[in-house]
């Protein structure tokens, strides 16, 4: 299963064959989307966001993440579909460090169970994990465009606008390639880009607000299960109104619990008649 990332991926793209690859944080949601016939499963550090309360991704840590992703090895492992590949965010800070310090952390995390580790950015720092990731054993992914644990310094979400920084995510695109990536995640960038990107690289790449000319998308399972409150995303399509349903599901347990209404006699274990009795008797003695 190791070897996923290396054989199935990049079949997929030359057969032209679209990768469904979904996001999420818990064994019950992967082993879900394992038997939904996903392609791939990724604990993004949108953890953070989505069920950990923070800001942002840079309060998500190593630990938190090494939680989350056995939680899901675990949860596919149990599926009827145990090879599908899971592949990790690093957090951030967990690989910008000392060769030493990358290797320990790619290590532990890569002792949950994963397939793959995935890092943002395509700077000198991120080339130079690629590198020693790989170089260790750990397949690697990337992630370009909007990257979310650098989200702090970027002036607008959409990456890749002008010439001049369509030209900088392509070349940054074939570096991470070169360095030994088997896929990159290409997020919000105008799908002319991404598209170019694609077309360019020999390795597949997928898209999240980046339009339909990757070779895969990706979506967080909340995003597309309805299960995030508020107005979703633009690149986001809810197939289902799961806060509602899961809502409803929630007042009317209260509903019946208030009302006396539940449990009901079928939801508990009654005493066999005769120790009944018998327990009846000797309490009053």
């Amino acid at each position: 299963m190791a070897a996923f990332p290396l054989q199935t991926f990049y079949q997929k793209k030359r057969r032209g064959e679209r990768i469904a690859m979904v996001s999420l944080y818990d064994a019950p949601s992967a082993r879900l989307c394992s038997e939904a016939g996903v392609d791939a499963l990724l604990i993004g550090d949108s953890m953070g966001n989505v069920i950990l309360g923070y800001d942002n991704t840079v309060s998500v840590t190593l630990n938190d993440m090494m939680c989350h992703a056995a939680a899901v090895v675990r949860g596919a492992k149990a599926s009827s579909r145990p090879e599908v590949p899971v592949i990790a965010d690093m957090p951030f800070g967990s690989y910008h460090g000392g060769a030493d310090d990358i290797a320990r952390n790619g290590t532990l995390l890569m002792q949950t169970g994963v397939h793959g580790l995935k890092v943002e950015g395509g700077n000198q720092g991120t080339l130079e994990a690629v590198k020693r990731l790989t170089q260790m054993g750990a397949p690697v992914m990337g992630h370009l465009g909007f990257t979310p644990q650098s989200s702090l310094k970027f002036s607008q979400t959409v990456q890749g606008k002008t010439a001049a920084t369509a030209n900088e995510l392509l070349e940054a695109a074939k570096r991470l390639e070169a360095a030994g990536c088997f896929g990159i995640v290409l997020e919000v960038m105008p799908l002319e880009v991404a598209q170019r990107i694609t077309e360019t690289l020999t390795i597949p790449t997928i898209g999240i607000g980046a339009g339909a000319g990757c070779d895969g998308q990706v979506l967080v399972w909340h995003d597309l299960a309805g299960l995030s409150g508020g107005e979703p995303f633009r690149f986001v399509k809810r197939y289902a109104d799961g806060y509602a349903l899961l809502s409803q599901a929630a007042r009317d347990y209260v509903s019946e619990v208030h009302a006396g209404k539940f449990p009901a006699s079928e939801h508990g274990w009654p005493m066999p008649a005769e120790e009944l009795e018998l327990w009846k008797k000797e309490s009053k003695e």
